[in-house]
């Protein structure tokens, strides 16, 4: 329960930071792209060192997912961290909108009911923002699990790779989808928006799942080149 309620916390914080730099900065902006991208990064690190050595610190599902399907996790502690997780994105959310309410501050990208939720519009709609959180994905969790690896990773400074891997997909991609990569965290702030963002929150829920299993399925291919040539040396 503890490393559950780790993830709890871990994806309350990503949430209510990450959302609300977008809502209070606006990504309308290059500024305000390059400040959501760095807060989200940054909460990332910010937890990795508060709760990694109780939970890992995934704060994400499709991390989760990926880690299970390596082998690294049993899938009954996968389904106890989509809980937290879940969990913490909807109160981060409904802090954010709390935030909001009182202060009467406008919402991300001009929309009052905004929240920083995901959206599909910018992208083509919902199969070419499958697309962009796929790739996205895949390469964030990709990072993820290499420098997390027992053998291979890159021990105590992995969580300053991952916040800035993260801080990479979301320059990429947050004037295509908003960049989600993280079902929990597209999950509660679209609860809050409703509309259009609940609609299609389905796409930020599986296809960053499909993201993180193909790079379970690509880095268990790298490491095994990487252990093969290391044993032929």
């Amino acid at each position: 329960m503890k490393k559950y309620f780790a993830e709890f916390i871990g994806t309350l914080v990503l949430t209510l930071m990450g959302c609300g730099t977008a809502v209070f900065l606006g990504c309308g902006t290059s500024a305000g792209v390059v400040g959501t991208a760095i807060a989200f990064g940054l909460s990332v690190v910010a937890m990795a060192y508060s709760i990694g050595e109780i939970s890992g610190c995934h704060i994400n599902p499709a991390i989760t997912f990926a880690v299970a399907l390596s082998g690294r996790m049993t899938w009954k502690d996968a389904c106890g961290y989509w809980i937290g997780q879940f969990l913490g994105g909807i109160v981060g959310a409904f802090l954010l909108w709390a935030i909001i309410a009182a202060t009467g501050a406008p919402g991300a990208m001009g929309d009052p009911a905004g929240m920083g939720a995901n959206g599909v519009a910018n992208a083509g709609g919902a199969w070419g923002a499958c697309l962009v959180e796929i790739i996205a994905t895949c390469v964030f969790v990709f990072v993820v699990l290499g420098a997390t690896d027992a053998k291979l990773g890159a021990g105590k400074p992995a969580g300053l790779a991952i916040g800035l891997t993260l801080i990479l997909v979301h320059l990429v991609c947050i004037n295509l989808t908003g960049t989600s990569v993280n079902p929990a965290r597209s999950f509660g702030p679209a609860l809050f928006a409703g509309g259009d963002a609940l609609k299609n929150v389905w796409v930020f829920i599986v296809a960053p799942l499909i993201g993180g299993a193909c790079a379970a399925g690509l880095w268990k291919c790298a490491a095994c080149c990487k252990c093969c040539k290391k044993d032929a040396e």
